[in-house]
């Protein structure tokens, strides 16, 4: 699926966030950027050891707020961490739109243009896949009626039920 928001183009795409070749992509990470399992864990076994340690140097964050660092070996240039949830709390739906705007708005002040963001919330966080979809696309959303440098935003699932839910909340905002 892709869909104009504004000027933004928005994409669903099923598979591993960290094959993607765009300038950032996100991590649903704690407020403490220890990467543990899950996104977090992927990027850390794929991008390599020094990502978590450039994060756990900027932080610790509050959730709802994000930070960035360079992609170590993955595609993507960063990775911007959302912190969408306390180390072993639960996210809950404005803290991860909350990140989300917090990553898009560090985006743009580096003037990247494409991002794609997983599920932050969702598993361990203990949000459905629905309402993690729910608050991501309501941060795109937002971010959409006055874009800046970012133009193009993929929702990645690894599931294809996880897709189907961005997808389902990409309707129900534009209705």
């Amino acid at each position: 699926m892709e869909r104009k928001i504004g000027d933004v183009l928005v994409r669903t795409y099923l598979g591993d966030i960290t094959e993607l070749a765009v300038d950032a992509i996100a991590n649903a990470a704690n407020s403490d950027l220890w990467m543990g399992s899950g996104v977090a864990g992927a990027i850390k076994a794929k991008g390599g050891i020094e990502i978590e340690e450039e994060a756990i140097a900027l932080g610790p964050i509050r959730p709802g707020e994000s930070v960035m660092t360079t992609g170590g070996k993955l595609p993507a240039k960063y990775v911007l961490h959302c912190a969408g949830m306390p180390p072993g709390g639960k996210a809950t739906q404005w803290k991860v739109i909350s990140s989300v705007q917090s990553a898009l708005t560090i985006a743009s002040q580096h003037n990247l243009k494409s991002i794609a963001f997983p599920a932050i919330g969702a598993g361990v966080g203990g949000l459905s896949e629905y309402d993690s979809a729910k608050a991501i696309v309501t941060g795109v959303c937002h971010y959409a009626r006055s874009p800046q440098s970012v133009k193009e935003i993929t929702l990645v699932g690894l599931t294809k039920y996880v897709c189907e839910c961005f997808r389902k909340a990409i309707d129900e905002r534009e209705e």
